[in-house]
């Protein structure tokens, strides 16, 4: 098994939520989000959906609306 993260097991702070939420509204992916915060990202996923945080890329395009060439 892998070295635990440095925040492993601690509670989530105010701090924690407002910086979650700041990188996910930048499109930060999941994992990298983990690493800055010293959380796995299961456990910020699981957080974000706790709290209502959306982690889902808000700047790309659905499937099919592109243009054909």
């Amino acid at each position: 098994m892998g070295k635990q993260p440095s925040n492993h097991g601690k509670a989530w702070t105010a701090a924690d939520n407002t910086k979650l939420a700041n990188l996910a509204q930048h499109n930060t992916p999941t994992r990298v989000i983990g690493l800055k915060m010293g959380r796995t990202p299961e456990a910020v996923q699981s957080h974000a959906s706790d709290v209502g945080i959306s982690l889902k890329p808000t700047n790309q395009s659905p499937y099919g609306t592109g243009k054909k060439k």
